[in-house]
């Protein structure tokens, strides 16, 4: 056998790391016309960019089985290994990885580049050094030049795969491995980048693109990283030491885990390699083969006859079993192609195989590579396809192809379904490329690269989302770049870096946006607050110049700074100087955050001298001395808000000269309470109801954030909660009366209104008219000035009331006469005969005492008093039939009340009058008329309307002996409590048994004379 020869072959060997591509591309920049054949669709991309850059894109061709770039006069050709025009003539040609040689699928088409692919004036042969004893019996006069690493690698024994260094590459042997692995890294450490064989080229490269550029530090896998990638990693780590090579699962060879190790570690930078997953660790010798590129030396490479015969179809096929003559040599076993032949040679196609040129049809037909990785049989029926319409229609049939592509072009889906449809399109975009196939190659070519790049770009998204934390990743190139934007912040706090949500930003606290998984959360949020610290520092030297008007303090004792929470109030040694605690992360420390804290504690020292100014005041006034300087403080200590009743003693000793200078500080004496008018506003309650529960409660307790809003709102008063303390009520400016809580101004309002009203009796003469709600008896009756002030009544208000001590008094009004529509006979008689004789009907005047002093009962309670009169229904009946006819039928309405207050405590005259008497011998001593006693003595019985015998005492009311001694509250003109209420001993009969006794001025007395004379 006759193997080509060069008058310059130079094999350029030695591990990985040791620039030999880059010594190749000087070497063929270095000619007028060079070519390089590399292994991968991917690195000869890389390249062609390379050189591009260098010579302009009009000199450089890139040529592989899926994409063809050829401008009109190329000078350099990129290719990959198979895709090498062999036909043309350069001065320089190189061949990459050429180790692959020994591959039982490929490495027959880099053994025939090594015999013979030569240049004009040099030749180059890249790889490893043990394909140093094959060139020597192969190319005899080849020069070999050994290249030395340039960094050290070194076994670092087995981690977690969690416990990885960053920038490692973890290396697996299937897709399913790999997307496990993937996925774990992405929910410890933020996410991964893929690396497959199986990938497209523009995805792998976007994948790459991921990795290198920082936005994640992790990269997975499989062995396709080993071929010439030249990637930024510091670390390798074996997940599987075995993997599938199209037959069967063997173990890796030291030199093919040399080969993947080797790519830790990029120029001078030293790399470490490992295992994980599981993997047990590798043993010392191999541990030393790695370390030192020692490994045992290729003995033969895979070989199959490049020079067919195309004369017939058995001729090629006898002409591709042809077996080397070299011991270096070995048949490679049947590969795709010879297998696509062997199919179409036994099926229909082979009827249409005649002559040369269909021989060379058939052969290039069955170069298709099988793409999508499925049956012989399947692959061999599409290869059939393609040569039958090649054969009889001269072009593929355009139809066919376009429904194969359309089934193509849908990028929805998830990986595995994208991955299938870029495995198919690839496969007639290796059709498009191939000369006279198709009748518009161009317009296919196109189509079937853009369907792939969107494909790709698609499957990159959905590796991305499912393996890659967007915001670790952008978080972590941060890091590392520090030219990278700032971070944006928007009005609601979210920062946000290149479109991605980071966290929320309160004030100098810092949040970080969640996220799925379990990922390193403590180095994320490192990694977080690195990015924000630059803004807060800002955020501290802006508020160490900011001015007060910018700062607030709100309802729930928290600082608030340009409406973000910066601090809290806590409770400090006094009760107008409580402590100021920062809310800040770790980030605000050192002398900005003294900054902090001294501008904070600057501004609420301010604020509670400015708000509270005229209760500070009174700490310790110079004017005042003795009691009022007492009575001063008390009110400091009080939030400028006092009971009156707590230094009542104290307020009687000043005379008007002190509480004029009282005055003069703004001190108001009030029936209820002493307090501050300027201290009632909305803003000095907020602060004093704030600082009074950081002493007492804390200001998490209900009440302290809701009584500000109510204050604010301007009502006068409201329902009280029972779960909020009434302490807080007072301290708001409110007293708690009842039900409600009135305001205390309010409140001072309504007694300045109550005091003349009950200074005044209206039944004692009055010149002019009586004011609104005069009553007899030093009472007064509710008024809607009254009620209109407070925002309440009914029992709201009453409550109000009984809670100031104030006592009511109810009485049924008399109903008034009702007036028949008209007056019967009768009434008219009557009305005549009072005319007549009006003296003769007129009762004597022992009767009209009953009628005005004995017609009523009192029922007396703890609280109300209620005078019953007796019923005069039967005497309007029979005066006015008519009228009580057209009653039966109506609804009778609902008694109405008179309800008049007095003061508790305060028993006057009618008020005594209506309460029962607790008579005893000698009673006319204690200061009663004996005129009147003697009168009550012979007055008569009005039971059954029958007269008292004479000389009989009287029943008491109460049920007390006449010679009992009246309680001590009875003679102060008090009432007994409810629980104490005597039992009465002798109650009255039914009202309906009575018989009821008339006004002698009454007509109906008269009607009654009338009657009594005809019984």
């Amino acid at each position: 056998m006759t193997f080509f020869s060069s008058p310059s072959v130079k094999a350029i060997l030695g591990p990985t790391n040791t620039g030999k591509t880059y010594f190749a591309i000087e070497r063929m920049l270095a000619h007028p016309t060079g070519m390089i054949g590399l292994p991968l669709r991917l690195l000869a991309r890389e390249v062609y960019t390379r050189v591009v850059e260098r010579v302009g894109e009009q000199a450089v061709a890139l040529v592989t089985g899926e994409e063809r770039i050829v401008p009109a006069k190329p000078r350099y050709w990129v290719a990959t290994v198979e895709a090498m025009p062999m036909d043309i003539h350069v001065d320089c040609v190189a061949v990459d990885e050429i180790q692959t040689a020994i591959d039982f699928d490929r490495g027959h088409i880099f053994t025939d580049r090594i015999l013979k692919a030569r240049g004009l004036q040099e030749t180059l042969l890249l790889g490893s050094a043990t394909m140093a004893g094959v060139i020597r019996k192969l190319i005899p006069n080849a020069e070999i030049i050994d290249r030395p690493r340039f960094s050290q690698l070194t076994y670092s024994g087995s981690k977690k795969i969690s416990r990885q260094p960053a920038r490692s590459a973890i290396v697996a042997f299937s897709a399913r491995q790999v997307y496990a692995i993937a996925e774990l890294i992405r929910r410890e450490r933020g996410g991964a980048a893929v690396v497959m064989g199986a990938l497209s080229p523009r995805t792998r490269n976007a994948q790459v693109e991921l990795y290198q550029n920082g936005d994640v530090d992790f990269l997975v896998a499989t062995d396709a990283i080993g071929m010439g990638l030249n990637l930024d990693i510091h670390h390798i780590a074996f997940a599987d030491d075995t993997k599938f090579d199209g037959r069967q699962s063997r173990p890796l060879t030291p030199s093919e885990i040399g080969q993947i190790a080797g790519r830790a570690g990029r120029h001078r930078h030293n790399g470490t390699f490992g295992v994980t997953g599981g993997t047990e660790g590798f043993d010392e010798e191999l541990v030393v083969q790695l370390e030192t590129h020692d490994f045992e030396p290729v003995k033969v490479v895979q070989w199959r006859n490049s020079a067919l015969d195309f004369s017939s179809l058995d001729a090629l096929r006898d002409s591709l079993d042809v077996s080397p003559t070299d011991r270096t040599l070995t048949r490679v076993p049947i590969a795709t192609d010879q297998m696509a032949l062997e199919f179409l040679a036994r099926n229909e196609a082979a009827s249409l195989v005649r002559g040369l040129d269909a021989v060379r049809v058939l052969w290039e037909c069955c170069q298709l590579p099988d793409y999508q990785g499925i049956s012989p049989a399947a692959h061999g029926e599409i290869i059939t396809r393609i040569f039958t319409d090649l054969r009889r229609k001269g072009r593929v049939n355009a139809d066919w192809i376009a429904e194969q592509v359309r089934f193509c072009d849908n990028a929805e889906g998830d990986i595995d379904t994208l991955s299938n449809r870029i495995k198919q399109v690839r496969t007639w975009t290796f059709v498009a490329n191939r000369k006279n196939w198709l009748e518009d190659p161009l317009y296919w070519r196109e189509k079937t690269r853009d369907i792939e790049d969107r494909l790709s770009d698609a499957l990159h998204e959905r590796l991305t989302q499912r393996f890659v934390d967007r915001r670790t990743s952008v978080l972590l190139r941060h890091l590392k770049d520090k030219r990278m934007v700032s971070p944006e912040i928007n009005s609601q706090g979210e920062v946000r870096l290149e479109g991605h949500l980071i966290g929320t930003l309160e004030g100098f606290r810092f949040t970080l946006a969640r996220s799925e998984g379990d990922m390193d959360a403590r180095g994320i949020r490192g990694a977080a607050e690195a990015v924000v610290a630059p803004e807060i520092h800002n955020r501290a030297e802006r508020l160490a110049g900011a001015p007060n008007e910018e700062f607030v303090l709100a309802t729930d004792g928290r600082l608030r700074w340009r409406g973000e929470v910066v601090a809290e109030l806590a409770e400090g040694d006094s009760l107008y100087r409580p402590r100021i605690i920062t809310l800040a992360d770790e980030t605000l420390t050192g002398p900005d955050l003294e900054k902090v804290q001294d501008r904070l504690s600057l501004w609420l020292r301010h604020h509670v001298n400015t708000v509270l100014e005229p209760i500070m005041a009174l700490e310790a006034p110079a004017d005042l001395d003795g009691p009022a300087r007492g009575i001063a403080y008390r009110l400091f200590e009080h939030l400028g808000l006092l009971p009156r009743a707590v230094v009542a003693d104290d307020v009687k000793a000043l005379d008007q000269d002190v509480r004029g200078k009282m005055r003069k500080l703004g001190i108001k004496f009030g029936a209820y309470h002493i307090y501050l008018p300027l201290s009632l506003k909305p803003a000095p309650r907020e602060l004093a109801l704030i600082l009074f529960a950081l002493k007492h409660g804390g200001t998490r307790q209900p009440g302290v954030t809701d009584i500000p809003h109510i204050v604010l709102s301007g009502r006068t008063s409201f329902l009280v909660d029972p779960e909020v303390d009434p302490r807080l009520y007072e301290i708001a400016g409110f007293k708690v009366a009842g039900k409600r809580a009135v305001r205390i101004d309010i409140l001072e309002r309504l007694a300045d209104i109550i005091r003349p009203l009950i200074a005044l009796d209206a039944a004692r003469p009055y010149q002019g008219d009586l004011p609104a709600g005069a009553a007899e008896g030093n009472g007064f009756r509710v008024t809607v000035e009254m009620t209109s002030l407070l925002g309440c009544s009914g029992e709201d208000f009453a409550s109000i009331l009984s809670s100031l001590g104030y006592r009511l008094r109810r009485t049924p009004k008399v109903a008034a006469p009702i007036v028949p529509a008209k007056a019967s006979a009768e009434a008219t008689a009557l009305a005549e005969v009072l005319a007549d004789a009006p003296a003769a009907l007129e009762p004597g005047n022992e009767a009209a005492e009953v009628a005005t002093g004995e017609a009523t009962e009192t029922v007396e309670t703890a609280e109300i008093i209620v005078p019953v009169e007796a019923s005069l229904a039967e005497a309007v009946a029979d005066a006015a039939p008519a009228a009580a006819d057209a009653s039966e039928a109506a609804t009778p309405a609902e008694p109405e009340f008179d309800e008049v207050w007095f003061p508790g405590g305060r028993r006057n005259e009618q008020q005594r009058r209506h309460e029962p008497r607790q008579r005893r011998e000698g009673d006319a001593a204690e200061g009663q008329p004996r005129q009147r006693a003697n009168r009550d003595r012979t007055r008569p019985a009005a039971s059954k309307g029958q007269r008292r015998p004479e000389g009989e005492e009287r029943p008491q009311g109460n049920g007390k002996p006449a010679h009992a001694r009246p309680r001590d509250d009875e003679r102060r003109g008090g009432r007994p409590e409810r629980n104490e209420r005597p039992e009465r001993a002798d109650r009255r009969p039914p009202r309906e048994e009575r018989k009821p006794v008339f006004d002698p001025d009454s007509p109906f007395a008269a009607l009654a004379a009338l009657r009594n004379k005809k019984d």
